[in-house]
This record gives structure tokens, sequence and C-alpha cells, in this order.
């Protein structure tokens, strides 16, 4: 009976343990341009957990690259981030966000033209909404760009995972020409810049 009562205890102490560690855990879902990019930088920040990269904002259920790629489908191309608050929290995700995008130009980071390339921060809560109205806020305060910022701030409401080849695109293909030319610059400045926030080398 004692034994029967220990495994009880133990069993329920334990899931209590998993739910507040889970608890630490948030999610955001953000668009600044080719998910490759953001995917690639995200990685590297301490405290997040996961990247994935997929298709957020439109209309289409269940879309596929090539549907999204075509501009008709009002989806953006972005990364869903999965955090420890513990270690980082949702202003250093921003700070991220916008150091390593254009978040002034509509519909277009360099070279890549067309609505499912929009800057945008899909919210799914109002910390992160307030959070995310107020870094715009005071960056176009500072005169940060020369440009007023364009990032559309919107409630979440689905995201579909891309395909799998989409998935930890830079790590697989690094030696691949856009990814030397145009993700591998944007993760220097983001090593430059948050040099003290990188993960740790394994």
């Amino acid at each position: 009976m004692k034994n029967i009562f220990l495994i009880c205890f133990f069993s329920l102490f334990l899931s209590g343990f998993s739910q507040k560690k889970e608890s630490n855990f948030e999610t955001i879902t953000l668009g600044g341009g080719c998910y490759w990019c953001v995917e690639a930088v995200y990685e590297n920040l301490e405290g997040v957990k996961s990247v994935v990269s997929g298709f957020s904002g439109g209309t289409v259920a269940d879309p596929t690259y090539e549907e999204v790629y075509t501009g008709t489908t009002g989806h953006a191309e972005v990364v869903q981030i999965t955090y420890d608050k513990s270690i980082t929290n949702i202003n250093e995700i921003f700070k991220v966000f916008f150091t390593v995008h254009d978040p002034t130009t509509l519909n277009r980071q360099g070279a890549d033209v067309g609505t499912q390339y929009r800057s945008v921060i899909f919210y799914k809560n109002e910390e992160q909404k307030k959070a995310a109205q107020s870094i715009i806020a005071d960056l176009n305060k500072a005169k940060v760009y020369n440009n007023p910022i364009v990032t559309k701030v919107e409630p979440f409401t689905k995201f579909y995972k891309a395909e799998n080849y989409h998935q930890n695109y830079y790590a697989n293909n690094k030696n691949q020409p856009y990814c030397k030319m145009v993700i591998q610059p944007k993760i220097e400045k983001f090593e430059k810049v948050f040099k003290d926030k990188l993960k740790k080398k394994s």
C-alpha cells in the first residue's frame, strides 16, 4: 500500500514538474522575407528551442510552397519560434527580428519580391501584441531607419509547416550561392550584434 502511495505521489510530482517546465516555453510566428534566412538566424539564439519554417496569414488551407510562391494564396513565409522564457524573452526575439531584416520595404526583402515576403508579426496574446507595437513605435521615434516601418502586427490564426526540404535549409545547403550571398551575411550581422546571446557550440 505504501509503495502504491509513493508511486502515485511521484507520478503527480513529476507531472507537475513537467507542466511547470513546459509553461516556460512560448511560441511566436514571424515573417521577415525568405524563411530560410530568418530560420538560420534564430537557430543560433540562446533560449530558442525550435524554429520551423512555414506559412501564415493566407486564405488557402494547407498550401504548398509552389502555391505560396505565386503570391496568390495570401500567405507570408514565416518561422514559428518556440523559446524558453527563462532564458530569452519576447523583446529580445523582436530585437533580433528588426536587426536581421529590413522592416521598411513593403512586400520585399532584397531580390525577393511579393506579399509572401512581407514583414509581419503574428501575435498569439496581448503581451506579444503590445511588445510588437512598442518596439515598432520606439524604432520609428528614434528614426533608426531612413523610412517608416511597414511591419504588420496581426493576430495569429493558422500555421502550416513547409515541406521538409525547407527545414534547416541553410545548415543543409551552406555551399549554395543563395546561402553564401544572402543568408550568410545575415548570420554574420546577427552574430556580431548579439555575440553575448549565441548558443554555446557543443
